[in-house]
């Protein structure tokens, strides 16, 4: 567990900040059987289990895979998604004078060898499915470069979705600002200046492990199949 002493703290802990977004959501328009909510990260697939099974609503991970810099092996130029959509920072790119043939190579080296992985894991080899004409709500527990989200945002709209929806439990508001331009609506209790770091406005984070995640997917995996065949029952 990270602890960080003598620091504002917004929320508690992860059930705290879950709870602040569950409480904003707009849960006339976001209906049982129209609605399909990802996660798209570690922690971010926490809060989406914990949001979908308050909407009642079909829950899964959206994956993606960064691909770093050969310059700087941390920091991350573009991002893949699982249906192959591409995200580039071009800034970073023209600024490292990184080839897009390395970056295009990258991107199938990791769909192919991590990306699939999961797939195959998670579920049984299927890509991401049933999303056409749904609300699609898009849940992190942070958003710092936005590569990620802005891949998920690609991804679901390659997928059919109707409307797509982000909701995070706290944002930078420039970043605020440039995500109302890709999604329908942006739900987030915490709008700040000069964002720094998560562990910061945490007073209790853990780690979300690997375990923990296919512990969440297994649960999420039942209850999906229990809506599903409830709402087959109302046709």
């Amino acid at each position: 567990m990270r602890k960080i002493e003598d620091k504002p703290a917004i929320f508690k802990d992860r059930e705290d900040a879950c709870a602040s977004l569950i409480e904003i959501l707009p849960k006339d328009i976001l209906k049982s059987e129209e609605t399909v909510v990802l996660g798209i990260s570690e922690g971010g697939a926490y809060f989406a289990d914990k949001i979908a099974e308050a909407l009642h609503s079909r829950m899964d991970l959206l994956l993606t895979e960064a691909i770093y810099s050969t310059v700087n092996k941390k920091l991350p130029i573009a991002m893949v998604g699982e249906t192959e959509e591409l995200v580039m920072h071009k800034e970073l790119i023209d600024s490292f004078n990184i080839s897009k043939d390395y970056i295009y190579s990258e991107a199938s080296r990791k769909y192919n060898q991590v990306i699939f992985s999961y797939i195959q894991k998670y579920r049984n080899g299927e890509v991401l499915n049933g999303l056409e004409d749904k609300y699609v709500v898009l849940v992190d527990e942070c958003v710092e470069t936005s590569l990620t989200m802005l891949t998920a945002i690609k991804t679901v709209i390659a997928l059919g979705a109707k409307n797509v929806f982000i909701v995070v439990p706290i944002l930078d508001n420039i970043v605020y600002k440039s995500l109302l331009n890709v999604c329908d609506n942006l739900f987030c209790p915490h709008k700040i200046d000069d964002y720094i770091s998560i562990e910061y406005y945490y007073k209790n984070i853990e780690e979300f492990t690997f375990d923990e995640i296919d512990e969440l997917m297994s649960r999420a995996k039942i209850r999906n199949e229990k809506l599903k065949m409830k709402n087959k029952g109302k046709i």
